[in-house]
């Protein structure tokens, strides 16, 4: 029975482990997501009542669906995954619209060894779109948008199924104003600690085990920027992670160091630039020179695509207002 403010339906097919699996402990995902929407969730079974405003109770019903789905496909549904649908379904923004959003429903995912990692929200998704479209892709947009971690995940399919021969990680080494020379050993491992999200992403897609088996082999490859001067990359799946701290002839090198079957994807946050004062950002020249190029793919995430803690989106968008006001004289 539907109703203006009451919602009822049922989920099929009727299996207890699985709606334990959607419910979590304690009802605790039901619990989140009443929350988040302000309904009231109820269910016996496998039925289900919702209770509210009216755009509210149809996204917590999909909400809900594509939680079962998900569950039936064999995934362990957690909290962060709640968190995550409940975002991209844009709940926050549903009593503004005069029609209630439908749930994103993915088209398109990337499959690693060791796991199988589905875009959230349609910018990831065009992200991953461009990626397949163009050579060079540029991901742009605040920490915890999923740009790194995605482009990675690219990488290591495309190594998978031999579209590449090789996988190259590189970052400037510029980081908070810290100096290398003040860190110990030689330069490898000096720019070992601003290269770890790289490996950890690695990690998690490939097992330890095989990414240390590959970077023996050289087939993986993590590097300072500083390295790719005089080099030509061929067959290569390169990204350049933090590119805000590349100066704008370091971008130039970079991009014209791309050879025939390589795609390059260049991440970076233009609110996070480390750079000397007085020295331009390569990334935020490379906007203005590149935008009119054919065959190249631009992506700007937003702080609402923040697949972080609930926090952070709300503390990026703080910080954006307050810089909106001091560069406009308030």
């Amino acid at each position: 029975m539907n109703t203006a403010d009451s919602l009822s339906f049922s989920l099929h097919p009727n299996d207890p482990h699985h709606l334990a699996n959607l419910c979590g402990q304690l009802d605790e995902h039901l619990k989140l997501m009443a929350e988040r929407l302000g309904i009231e969730i109820s269910n016996r079974g496998n039925i289900f009542k919702l209770a509210g405003d009216a755009s509210s109770i149809k996204a917590g019903e999909q909400v809900i669906t594509q939680l079962y789905q998900e569950s039936q496909d064999g995934e362990e549904i957690t909290a962060e995954q709640v968190h995550l649908l409940l975002q991209q379904s844009g709940v926050e923004q549903i009593k503004a619209r005069p029609e209630p959003a439908d749930i994103y429903q993915p088209d398109i995912s990337i499959r690693t060894r060791k796991a199988l990692i589905r875009p959230r929200g349609p910018n990831q998704q065009e992200y991953l779109r461009s990626i397949l479209r163009h050579d060079i892709n540029f991901g742009i947009g605040p920490a915890g948008t999923g740009k790194t971690y995605l482009a990675v995940a690219c990488a290591c399919e495309a190594l998978e199924r031999d579209e590449v021969s090789r996988i190259l990680l590189v970052r400037p080494a510029v980081e908070a104003g810290e100096k290398l020379g003040f860190l110990p050993g030689d330069l490898s491992q000096k720019v070992d600690p601003y290269l770890r999200p790289l490996y950890d992403a690695l990690y998690e897609m490939l097992g330890i085990e095989r990414v240390t088996k590959l970077i023996e082999r050289n087939v993986i490859e993590v590097a300072p920027l500083a390295y790719m001067r005089g080099r030509t990359l061929n067959g290569s799946f390169v990204i350049l992670d933090e590119s805000q701290n590349t100066t704008r002839e370091q971008m130039k090198m970079f991009l014209t160091r791309i050879g025939f079957g390589s795609t390059a994807v260049i991440t970076g946050d233009t609110t996070q630039i480390d750079l000397p004062k007085g020295v331009r950002s390569g990334l935020i020249h490379a906007q203005q020179v590149l935008r009119d190029v054919e065959g190249i793919g631009f992506t700007r995430f937003l702080a609402k695509d923040v697949v972080r803690h609930p926090l952070v989106q709300h503390i990026v968008e703080a910080y954006d207002e307050f810089d909106l006001q001091h560069n406009s004289g308030n």
